[in-house]
């Protein structure tokens, strides 16, 4: 950590945006679209199983982690500052939510920046209280969130069905951009079903990567470094193998596969990177792209979604039509190919202007109210 900045969190970020992508790219590039959310991540085949098993839920897991991180820094930095908490902190979430809302409606069906929000109004009422409290909360909400799964894959398994989908046919490869978001309206029920798990599983990991910061996961003591041997043998040595036997168990699996042990993988992966940066004294191309994606990350998200959006559906180029008989070998080719441009150009941005553009819009919408505020006692002082 330098001074009051954690070096390794803009690659953490990086990392996390272009995991997510890795899962979302297999619903872009599935003729049936983000309504084949089960079909395109279990189609017959082990090699695309294991090509999804390498990123199905983990990122996910990650950024999650990585927004309860951020949490835990903005309640410091307000705690120094003499500032009242929550406060202005309630506005930044509900910017997270009308932006998740847009980006739901707009771009793409599994948007998670709306159930973060929720998350964050719960979680920033929780942060500063004591550690019996917030422990009883993730106790008690991590088992419900267990049982739920738990009892939501004696189901699958018992009936043999696959995790349903949302809207089927030819919407995605043959309807125009304006059916798809009047669809996304039509079936906001079914689409945003994955919120039910995202809010409960986010309240944990948001804690969770609290708690990491205090427990000094990303610091550069001995203390530091022995709590990431344990998360990277806990997640890496116990939590990867385990996730990849679900993978390969089948559809039925579905939701330990993607909530359940992912945030395991997760925690060892954030020990691990954090590791590898801390020792990384001169960081080369792939840590510098990863680190501005990182610093862009709102934008990133999201323009990254628009582009695999206009590359696959039919609007568009149509590539998930046109070549589904060569998947799943040109997936991750279709993924590194959007990565790489996302490096390059979150570099370029950079070297012009301090932020993102998502970014810069999204802090001056958060400005907005204070200066509104101001601008009458300047009037009446005039």
């Amino acid at each position: 950590m330098d001074g009051n900045r954690i070096e390794a969190l803009d690659v953490l970020r990086g990392v996390a945006i272009a995991g997510t992508l890795g899962t979302n790219i297999w619903i872009f590039t599935s003729p049936g679209g983000p309504a084949d959310l089960g079909g395109a991540l279990w189609q017959a085949g082990t090699a695309q199983a294991l090509l999804t098993f390498l990123t199905n839920g983990k990122f996910l897991a990650l950024l999650t982690l990585l927004f309860g991180v951020g949490l835990e820094l903005q309640y410091r930095a307000a705690r120094r500052r003499g500032l009242r908490w929550p406060g202005p902190y309630l506005w930044r979430a509900a910017l997270l939510f009308v932006e998740g809302l847009l980006h739901y409606v707009l771009v793409f069906e599994y948007d998670v920046l709306m159930g973060y929000a929720l998350t964050a109004v719960v979680v920033a009422y929780l942060i500063g209280r004591s550690d019996r409290v917030v422990t009883a909360w993730m106790t008690a909400v991590g088992s419900l969130f267990v049982l739920a799964v738990g009892a939501g894959t004696a189901a699958l398994l018992a009936s043999g069905a696959s995790p349903a989908g949302g809207v089927a046919g030819t919407l995605f490869t043959e309807g125009s951009y304006l059916d798809q978001v009047a669809s996304r309206i039509e079936f906001a029920w079914a689409y945003r079903a994955e919120a039910v798990l995202i809010v409960p599983l986010g309240i944990v990991l948001f804690l969770l990567g609290a708690r990491l910061v205090r427990a000094g996961v990303f610091d550069g003591t001995e203390r530091g470094a022995a709590l990431r041997r344990r998360l990277m043998v806990a997640g890496l040595g116990a939590g990867l193998p385990l996730n990849l036997l679900t993978t390969l168990a089948g559809p039925a699996w579905f939701l330990v596969d993607r909530y359940l042990l992912p945030p395991l993988v997760a925690l060892g992966l954030l020990a691990l990177i954090t590791s590898l940066v801390r020792r990384d004294a001169a960081p080369g191309p792939l840590r510098r792209g990863l680190s501005n994606v990182g610093r862009t990350a709102l934008s990133c998200y999201v323009f990254q979604n628009v582009v695999a959006s206009a590359l696959c559906y039919g609007w568009g180029l149509g590539l998930a039509a046109r070549l589904d008989r060569l998947r799943p070998w040109w997936v991750p080719v279709a993924w590194l190919v959007i990565c790489a441009l996302f490096m390059a150009l979150s570099t370029l941005w950079l070297r012009r202007f301090e932020r993102g553009p998502m970014e810069a819009a999204w802090q001056w919408a958060y400005r907005l109210p204070r200066r509104q505020a101001r601008t009458p006692a300047r009037s009446g002082s005039a």
